[in-house]
């Protein structure tokens, strides 16, 4: 079992935790050799204090036509751990907004009009399936699950003047039907990746099996707790943990945690 710890990169419009990943762009180099190398999910806590670019990411299909082989694509989910009483998101855009009008709109700076805002709330769950327009609003503090991939297509930056992605952008976008926002109802599962809450109330105990540290292994994210431990099968005394802590679970390896805790408990596909 392993402790991450979070590898922080700072943004213009707040900053985010990388807190389990073995991505190029920013490795946790424990993490990487514990999995064999590669963990083909890359989670993250983001902390956004202003909103964020409009923007778009490729499939699997799509990142490999456009960016080359080797590439994967980005479906990603958001758990809401902390949301502004005003706090709003972009999740997809309005019906029947053609590419020409997107592209008239992104240039005339006119953008707003064909995006679908929505209100979020602390436990909200909102799943991003690549192609969707979206982004994330101010006043919002996000845990992010996703596959292992940093291919952002940014189409409209509130005139912030960074660069933007038009073209591969817009040849990415999928509008399909969104899935409703909702409390996070304690399960929720994707082609990539699965996300279970464990809500312990005096002990629990999961066994980590298959054989293959890069799909197998399980992540323990800590939403809350109070005072809980967590060790072990070899070990007679339990660690305390703290929420936003995240553990990582190797194949083989029993683990209990005893005490007050709720987590999140994060399975590749």
């Amino acid at each position: 079992m392993l402790k991450l710890n979070p590898i922080t990169s700072e943004k213009i419009w707040g900053y985010e935790l990388w807190i389990a990943s073995t991505h190029p762009n920013g490795p946790q180099e424990d993490f990487a050799k514990a999995c064999g190398g590669e963990f083909p999910l890359l989670v993250k806590i983001i902390q956004a204090n202003d909103t964020l670019s409009i923007q778009v990411h490729p499939d699997d299909a799509a990142a490999v036509k456009l960016e080359g082989p080797g590439n994967r694509g980005k479906t990603e989910c958001w758990y809401v751990l902390d949301a502004a009483p005003d706090a709003r998101l972009v999740y997809g855009l309005k019906e029947n907004a053609t590419s020409e009008q997107l592209a008239q709109a992104i240039k005339d700076n006119a953008l707003e009009p064909y995006l679908n805002f929505v209100n979020v709330h602390k436990g909200d769950f909102i799943y991003i399936p690549a192609g969707t327009v979206h982004a994330i609003g101010g006043g919002l503090r996000l845990l992010e699950v996703q596959q292992s991939c940093d291919l952002t297509y940014r189409l409209y930056d509130w005139g912030r003047g960074r660069e933007v992605h038009i073209e591969k952008g817009l040849a990415v976008i999928k509008n399909d039907k969104r899935k409703p926002i909702e409390q996070f109802t304690g399960s929720f599962e994707c082609p990539y990746f699965s996300l279970e809450q464990i809500n312990v109330r005096g002990g629990w105990s999961m066994f980590c099996s298959g054989s293959n540290p890069a799909k197998d292994t399980q992540l323990l994210y800590i939403l809350s707790t109070n005072k809980a431990v967590i060790r072990t099968s070899s070990e007679s005394f339990g660690k305390q943990i703290l929420p936003e802590e995240i553990y990582a679970v190797l194949p083989g390896e029993k683990i209990t945690v005893e005490g007050t805790a709720a987590i999140i408990r994060i399975r590749c596909k």
